[in-house]
This record gives structure tokens, sequence and C-alpha cells, in this order.
């Protein structure tokens, strides 16, 4: 789950202007909680508790919502992933931009994968697919590797390679125009194991487009790379991440699972070609 303070989001987020695009940043304050499936989960934001804001960035008893002084981009919510995305399209970006809306929504990424299983309790995701059904295109970002780390702590090495890596997803999808994904779809989005010695350079990594789910049962996918069946992304981040390999996979909004309609499939195909690659 995203903190606004997390390091590998902000790492993300540093990088995004570069596009010359005004961005946004909300971030969940959560905690994490055994046994609470969040998915999602959606509740009134709150004011926070005795203990503060996680990795001690805002008192307590700070309000439900909170804006960073110095930037008023970067924001709280005090509440789930799903309510967070909703504050900042409903709230937070309008009054930023002037009523304006968000063009694209990008959350995470998330420390640990979302894929097959995982999807359907996933924050990360939930939030993604929420933007994805008010109209606004999405991307959720995971990465294997890492635990939660403070904004002010050293920037660890995973944090730099995820950043670029969802930079490149981002711009690609940007620069193949609008609009930027079919309607009620979303991308899932997820990054192999970071090592000192091993996936520890952008450049060292294939995308491949994947599917959410196996799709034993479903009706043929697009024909992509000789084959109308998509892998499923948990063999390739899972059981191939040592090949530095970054799944993408389109996914429906209504019941985050795989887009099954192989024409939407191939037109986000054609959107990501440009860095797209096929297993060996």
């Amino acid at each position: 789950m995203t903190s606004w303070t997390k390091l590998v989001s902000r790492s993300s987020s540093q990088l995004l202007p570069s596009s010359n695009r005004e961005q946004v940043y909300i971030r969940c304050n959560h905690k994490y909680r055994i046994l609470t499936i969040i998915g999602s989960s959606d509740a009134t934001p709150t004011t926070v508790d005795a203990d503060g804001c996680i990795h001690a960035s805002c008192p307590g008893g700070s309000p439900p919502t909170g804006a960073n002084t110095t930037d008023p981009r970067l924001n709280y919510v005090n509440s789930f992933p799903v309510t967070s995305i909703k504050t900042g399209i409903d709230v937070t970006a309008p009054k930023l931009w002037n009523g304006a809306q968000p063009e694209l929504a990008l959350t995470g990424p998330n420390v640990g994968s979302n894929v097959a299983i995982q999807a359907p309790f996933s924050g990360t995701i939930g939030a993604a697919t929420y933007a994805a059904k008010a109209k606004i295109p999405a991307i959720a970002f995971s990465g294997v590797t890492g635990d939660p780390t403070a904004w002010n702590a050293p920037t660890p090495l995973h944090s730099k390679v995820y950043a670029d890596l969802a930079l490149n997803v981002t711009q690609t999808i940007i620069n193949s125009g609008k609009p930027y994904l079919p309607e009620n779809t979303f991308l899932n989005v997820n990054f192999p194991k970071v090592e000192s010695n091993r996936c520890n350079n952008a450049n060292q990594f294939k995308y491949i487009f994947t599917r959410i789910n196996t799709g034993l049962l479903s009706a043929p996918d697009a024909n992509w790379c000789g084959s109308t069946r998509l892998p499923w992304e948990a063999d390739v981040i899972l059981f191939r991440g040592s090949d530095c390999y970054v799944s993408i996979s389109p996914g429906d909004a209504n019941d985050k699972s795989t887009v099954n309609d192989a024409a939407v499939q191939q037109q986000i195909i054609d959107k990501l070609k440009p860095i797209l690659s096929c297993l060996p």
C-alpha cells in the first residue's frame, strides 16, 4: 500500500515533471492491519491517531487530509487507497488546476507484487480501477523488492530502478496519444526483483504483455508474439523474475481480471509496441 512518505513513490513522482505536465500526488496514510482486506475499501477520512502519520510525517491529531507545507502537490488522506484517489480526483486536483480533471492516474509503486490472485485484494489496483471507472485512464505499479522506506532516508537502488521503469511505461502511453487507454480498462504493471548484481539498471529490462489470470477457459487473446494466448503475469514475475522482465497486463476495471476482448487488447498492444518484447 502506498504512503505519502514512501520513498519509492516519491522517487517515481520526482521523475514525472520531466514530461512537462502538471501532477498531483495523493498518498494513503492508512496503516497496515493484520488480516485487513483492503482492495476497493473506501471510508471517510478520519483525524490522524495519536501515533501520527507513518514515518512521523505528520503529528498525532492532524486533520483527516493535508498537504505538504512547501509543496501543495504532495497530499495525504488518512483512509484507504480508493478514498485517497477519490479525494484527489474530486477535491485536490480541481483545486490546484482551477477545476480541471486529471487526464491520467498512476497508483503505486506498491511494495510487493500484485499479480494473479493478489489483484482483487490490492489497494493499489483498487485505486486504479476507481479512476478507470471514473473515465480516467489508470496504471497500477507494483515491485517485488523493498520495504516501506521513509521519504527522508537514503534512496535505495530498487526505488531508482522502479521509478525509471514506471516513467518509461507512462511516457510510452502518453506518447501514444489520447485516448490513453480504452474505457473501463487499466494497466497492471509489475516489476521483478532488483539485486545489486542483477536487474539493477532500467536498460536491462524487457516489457512483456501479459494476463492477470491464466485464461484457460477464456476466448483467444490478441494475436501477439505468434500466439493467441498471452503469458501469465505470475509466471513472468515470480518464476522468470531473474530474467529482468516487467509484466504489463490489461485489466478490466469491473472485476480486476484480464480484459478478455482481443480487440481491446490489440488497441493497448499498439500503444505499447515501442517498448514491448516477446518471451524467448
